[in-house]
């Protein structure tokens, strides 16, 4: 089911509730992740840059420029 379908079967199932608890918790949701994404304003990398990304991590890495997961629990649980 595309995405458009989902949203209009939703609004449909919406529209028959008769609780005013539910409408209440759906609407605290809706804000909640809304807020969420508007705080985090994640945009999308392009493929250029992924690859740029991946190549800089492969680099550091034969490069000896990484931390062991060890290192990084001994400094964030000291």
């Amino acid at each position: 089911m595309d995405l458009e379908s989902r949203k209009i079967e939703f609004v449909q199932e919406f529209l028959k509730l008769q609780s005013e608890e539910v409408i209440s918790k759906l609407e605290q949701l809706l804000k909640k992740e809304k807020k969420t994404a508007t705080d985090l304003n994640v945009q999308p990398m392009s493929r250029d840059e992924l690859n740029r990304r991946i190549e800089q991590s492969e680099s550091d890495f034969q490069n000896g420029k990484f931390k062991s997961g060890k290192e990084l629990l001994a400094k964030y649980n000291s």
